[in-house]
């Protein structure tokens, strides 16, 4: 009987080694095939790859106004709070902006023309209406207004659109 407790204890062993070397292949070939899949990649160029099959390179289209250069936000120093008027009662709004510009020289002139932008701002908000502001549509209207308004004022400054686009990052309405 001894013998028989000692084969089982063998057999176990066995069985935990036999699961050991398992789970270690498991886990190299799981490694290589992670390795394979991040780190293999063609080297040729998007370009040429997109080549057709005459040899030649298919027409981009044609990039419409969009100014080309890195995304910079530019966030203004503290949120806008007005009230504004509705049907039923005032409300008091609280709006968080920054700004969307293209390169790092429209951020610092952005950044010189603060005073200017929020002042344009608080024009443009304070026109805002309580039963616009509650819908979506209402919101995105109140957005491309600012947009307009604050490229405008820059461009009589500057002489260039700075402003690419005025993101709401916090828009509470009481």
């Amino acid at each position: 009987m001894a013998e028989e407790e000692l084969q089982i204890e063998e057999g176990g062993k066995k069985g935990k080694m036999m699961m050991l070397i398992i789970i270690a292949v498991v886990v190299v070939v799981g490694g290589g095939a992670v390795y394979f899949f991040l780190f293999s990649g063609d080297d040729t160029p998007a370009a040429e790859q997109l080549t057709a099959s005459d040899g030649s390179i298919p027409q981009q289209a044609p990039v419409s106004n969009a100014q080309v250069g890195t995304a910079l936000y530019v966030a203004m120093p503290r949120p806008f709070v007005f009230n504004v008027p509705g049907s039923g009662r005032d409300r008091l709004v609280q709006i968080k902006v920054q700004l969307l510009v293209r390169g790092s020289d429209n951020e610092e002139t952005a950044k010189s023309h603060i005073p200017l932008i929020e002042g344009t701002l608080l024009q443009i908000f304070s026109t805002a209406n309580a039963d616009d502001l509650v819908t979506e549509a209402g919101k995105i209207e109140l957005r491309d207004r600012a947009v307009e308004e604050v490229q405008r004022a820059m461009n009589e400054i500057t002489g260039k659109n700075v402003v690419e686009r005025v993101l709401f990052t916090g828009f509470v309405m009481q």
